[in-house]
């Protein structure tokens, strides 16, 4: 059986991030400095040598910002200042300085689509009048009537519904009294949308930009990429949108073909797939607009040195429609959410795998892969359900619980595949642990705005944020303690006395077996099979090779094998075991056994081959 070779032409950049592989870090749930139950950025500096020696080559820092934390800091109050949760601009400040001194990059989250309704800018546009330049920075507009001709304004400008449920226009009180104008917030009620056709607002988030780019920066992860730039007129649109493609119900399938995606494009003229009724082109998302704002920040990035860059998060489908983010005046890179979507089957990941480089491949670009992330139910968690493919928006107590085991060994074997891939590669914090979701969080525990915004219908993204687990034996599995005693390299000193306060969500008890110290050292263990993995793809140059299929592939018998550079990796999605070809060596496997000992490829694994 021949295969053809699938473009890869972002195997020729020289560029750092083209192949990198970065760490997502949470900087609530990755380590507590101070005790007080919340990460912080001291938690983070102290564990730099655990990320130095996992092998990564960069880390992402969700959110740290001066924030309200209505929405986990992705509301953000003020752009230049860390929350005091996390730490001070100076703390900031040592951990970049640390973190390059280890030969690690940082990426920081941006936030450009809203602010939090406590930035300063709404807190004035609320206190000025209608059609003043302050409400001219976001997207204010009068209601319709509900009486026709009384000017009452009662109904909202249109019948769009927040990405997080519910209506998104929220009705003012003037300064007299008297209810106003409408705002637009795609998602929470405390994140008003930006209006980007407003220069004032281009040229702040120009601004901040430089802000963290003379701070030493190396790039940037666009929130919401795909929004901020809104259909003229602002037309109703019956659809409902969603930021991660998925249903309510853990237990069903995924009731979206491949291909058709909420919040998909308008413009007829790019191609594209037709979305199912259930989703017609958003008025909101993917509009041509933003790749006008992407050029110009393209222009502020290469005003600095050291090969700075961005990756926007957008939820955009076909793949060709998503490659206009990468495009060589655009973007650097883009998630690849076609792989995070295609579930545990073989036929799709291989789908995803060849559309995926074809399409970035088609504007000279690198893929990324990515399994997790803070928005997604954990790959561990997803993969153990009876059907999965399944893409659940939170798993509670009363949905299925998955097979914890078969997850953990899909898992391995995903992440396996995934790191051999040419491109860059994204870890979310913990998935080297083989962490799983929280499953059966209560209720009164939970904080996501998507869970209280549809009244419990979606469980929402609290069980994949759980606090981390660093040592067993320990109160919150060691979660707090960072600090409690001198780091082998000099690090910072102990806590106060006295123990410290309970994580801000609790943690399953499965977490104390996954916990690091339970693995660190211990052949086979998930966090020694990320770390040999993360050796050998850059001992082998994957990230920066080329990609071709190999003869084994069979997808429809459950069999993904490709080459990159000298290395075949097998991967067995089916249910039989596949014999190790003639002639080759198993380096690295999935299953935790000896490489050594290693003659068939077993279901639900992964393994390296080398002649």
């Amino acid at each position: 059986m021949h295969h053809s070779t699938v473009p890869t032409p972002g195997s020729t950049l020289n560029s750092w991030w083209a192949s990198a592989v970065v760490y997502q870090i949470y900087p609530r749930s990755f380590a507590d400095a101070n005790g007080d139950g919340m990460g912080d950025l001291q938690g983070i500096a102290a564990r730099l040598p655990y990320l130095q020696s996992l092998g990564v080559d960069a880390i992402w820092l969700s959110p740290f910002y001066k924030s309200p934390q209505a929405d986990g800091g992705y509301d953000v109050a003020d752009y230049r200042q860390v929350d005091p949760l996390f730490g001070t601009l100076a703390d900031f400040d040592a951990l970049l300085q640390d973190a390059h001194r280890r030969g690690l990059k940082v990426i920081v989250d941006l936030v450009p689509n809203h602010t939090s309704d406590e930035h300063v800018w709404f807190q004035q546009a609320l206190a000025a009048a209608p059609g003043t330049p302050e409400r001219d920075r976001y997207m204010f507009r009068p209601g319709k009537d509900e009486a026709a001709g009384s000017g009452d304004g009662n109904l909202a400008p249109n019948n769009w519904k927040s990405i997080f449920g519910g209506p998104a226009w929220t009705r003012v009180t003037e300064q007299d009294g008297k209810p106003g104008e409408w705002y637009l917030h795609l998602f929470d009620t405390k994140q008003p949308d930006l209006n980007w056709e407003n220069a004032e607002v281009q040229e702040e988030m120009r601004a901040v930009i430089r802000f963290w780019l003379d701070r030493g920066v190396d790039g940037f992860r666009v929130d919401v990429a795909h929004g901020m730039v809104k259909e003229a007129g602002l037309p109703d649109w019956e659809g409902v949108a969603a930021m991660v493609e998925g249903t309510a119900d853990s237990t069903a399938k995924p009731h979206i073909p491949p291909g058709d995606a909420p919040g998909a494009h308008t413009d007829s003229q790019e191609p594209h797939r037709a979305v199912s009724p259930q989703y017609p082109p958003s008025p909101f998302f993917d509009q041509d607009g933003v790749h006008e704002i992407y050029r110009d920040w393209h222009k502020v990035l290469e005003q600095y040195d050291g090969d700075r860059m961005m990756v926007a998060e957008a939820w955009v489908e076909p793949a060709e429609r998503l490659a206009r983010y990468v495009r060589k005046d655009e973007m650097q890179q883009a998630f690849n959410f076609d792989f995070l979507l295609a579930g545990w089957d073989a036929g799709r990941m291989a789908e995803a795998i060849e559309d995926s480089l074809r399409a970035a491949a088609s504007v000279g670009a690198p893929s990324t892969w990515v399994l997790s992330n803070h928005d997604t139910v954990r790959h561990t968690t997803r993969f153990g359900l009876k059907d999965p493919t399944t893409f659940p928006k939170g798993i509670g107590a009363n949905d299925e619980q998955p097979d914890a085991a078969l997850g953990l060994a899909r898992a391995r074997a995903a992440m396996l595949m995934s790191l051999a891939l040419p491109g860059s590669a994204y870890i979310y914090q913990g998935e080297e642990l083989g962490l799983p979701e929280h499953t059966t969080l209560p209720d009164d525990a939970r904080q996501d705005p998507t869970f209280f915004r549809t009244n419990g219908a979606e469980i929402g993204r609290d069980g994949c944020r759980v606090p981390l687990p660093w040592k067993a034996t320990e109160l919150g599995f060691g979660f707090a303690e960072a600090f409690t005693q001198e780091e082998n390299d000099g690090g910072p000193a102990g806590l106060a006395p006295g123990q410290p306060a309970a994580p801000w969500l609790p943690q399953p008890e499965s977490f104390r077996d996954l916990a690091a110290d339970r693995q660190d050292g211990v052949e086979g263990s998930t966090l020694e099979l990320y770390r040999s993995a993360l050796a050998f793809r850059a001992a082998q140059g994957l990230g920066s090779g080329t990609f071709r299929w190999a003869d084994l592939h069979q997808p429809n018998r459950g069999i993904l094998a490709f080459h990159n550079r000298e290395v075949l990796v097998l991967s067995n999605v089916g249910l039989a075991a596949v014999p190790v070809p003639a002639g080759y060596s198993v380096a690295i496997t999935s299953t935790g056994v000896s490489a050594g000992s290693v003659t068939e490829v077993l279901p639900n694994s992964t393994v390296y081959l080398t002649l």
